[in-house]
């Protein structure tokens, strides 16, 4: 007997996928742990591995939306019937049959899609005759007509020019486009006249799946209390354990950034100030003892925040790495669900887009996100002297739900203070 391929559901709260491609043709053979087909649920577009041995029978549903649980192929033995599924699924020719009937519903009604389109076709037609034999002239003071092309006309109307000061050169007087090009036009014209109409068609994009997750997750975000404070550090000391990081890599290895850096340096943070590390779930507040980072990412289907676990016990330069791999995934589209679970806070990083400081949404149900700006040469003041120092914003929004701002506060105290001393941190 075939085997139904049923829409898994893939984490908690999901209750439909997107199906993007198959990956194997009916007839094709199948094996059990093989990639199947991507699905793109409301966080990441990842590729469904097959349940059983055998060969792809039927697709029932080869692109689309489809709920938790329903039947979308079946897979069996080669040249195996298939039968309609326990949840009402059945082969796709069964299912075109009654929509045959569904079309021919209407015509009993007299108003069938052939029928619209001939009436449609008629009218067009009519229009087009009406538009000819339609007089193409205005009329003039004296009760005369003044014969003008249609074009002329539009012409006129978008300059603000009286069509009866025109002298026409047409066939008997007839007023054409250069005859309206080449006249003076009337005051209205510097006044009210009218603007060529823009060339192109309005852009409608459909919202994926990924993007009404993000719709829906900052619209709660917004509904929470939040505050935001923000702190300058100085860059200095950081910069310079980069650059030596940078300095004694290995062929291969992934270059640290500042990112990097943020992420041992908050991961470090998190771990002294549960308070911060924290979930709020509206019934109770959650602290967690190990510090999961996700950072933002702008990946081609929406913002999405994959996660570092542990970073407060990791190393930069395997902090690093992992994040060189989560991104390139992330942009290619293939992060599994395991990879953007269970974050405890979150970085979101603008500064490389020359962005000095801005306030991040919170990412629920985390009680607290970071927005890093850029890093600034700034004079500032030191010992009674003027100098120039690498500053770099950072700016807490809380939950104030979750943390209070003494808490926030004092998170916020010790990041600064791991970045002008970092080695505090290792």
């Amino acid at each position: 007997m075939a085997t139904e391929v049923k829409l898994p559901r893939l984490g908690q709260g999901m209750e439909s996928g997107t199906i993007v491609k198959w990956l194997k043709g009916v007839g094709e053979p199948v094996k059990k742990r093989e990639p199947l087909y991507e699905l793109d649920t409301d966080k990441v577009t990842q590729e469904v591995e097959a349940e059983a041995d055998g060969v792809l029978l039927q697709i029932l549903v080869e692109t689309g939306e489809v709920e938790v649980g329903k039947t979308i192929a079946f897979i069996g033995k080669e040249g195996e019937e298939v039968a309609a599924s326990g949840n009402g699924s059945a082969p796709a020719e069964a299912e075109a049959e009654p929509a045959v009937e569904e079309q021919d519903e209407p015509e009993t009604e007299g108003s069938s899609a052939p029928a619209m389109d001939e009436q449609r076709t008629r009218g067009q037609e009519a229009a087009a005759a009406t538009a000819q034999a339609e007089p193409v002239a205005a009329a003039n003071g004296d009760g005369g007509r003044v014969k003008a092309s249609p074009l002329a006309r539009r012409l006129a109307r978008e300059k603000g020019i009286e069509l009866s000061q025109v002298t026409g050169s047409g066939p008997e007087g007839r007023i054409v486009a250069e005859d309206v090009e080449r006249a003076t036009p009337g005051p209205a014209a510097t006044v009210g006249a009218a603007l060529p109409a823009a060339t192109g068609e309005v852009e409608e994009i459909e919202l994926s799946s990924t993007r009404k997750t993000i719709a829906r997750r900052l619209t709660e975000a917004w509904q929470a209390p939040v505050f935001q404070l923000t702190v300058n550090a100085d860059m200095t000391r950081a910069n310079e354990l980069r650059e030596r990081l940078v300095a004694r890599l290995a062929e291969g290895e992934t270059k640290p950034t500042v990112n990097d850096l943020l992420t041992k340096v908050a991961g470090a943070a998190l771990v002294r100030h549960p308070a911060v590390n924290a979930h709020f779930t509206g019934e109770s507040i959650r602290r967690f003892p190990s510090a999961h980072v996700g950072m933002a990412v702008a990946a081609p289907n929406g913002l999405i925040v994959p996660v570092i676990r542990d970073a407060d016990r990791r190393t930069i330069q395997e902090i690093a790495a992992t994040r060189a791999d989560l991104v390139a995934r992330a942009r290619e589209g293939k992060l599994q669900r395991a990879d953007l679970e269970d974050g405890t806070f979150t970085i979101s990083n603008l500064g490389m887009f020359g962005i000095e400081q801005f306030v991040a949404v919170l990412n629920p149900p985390q009680a607290a996100i970071l927005a890093v700006g850029a890093t600034v040469e700034t004079p500032v003041a030191r010992e009674g002297e003027v100098v120039i120092r690498p500053l770099l914003t950072l700016t807490l929004t809380c939950d104030h739900r979750a943390i209070d701002g003494a808490d926030g506060a004092d998170f916020l105290r010790t990041v600064k203070e791991l970045l002008e001393e970092p080695a505090l941190a290792l």
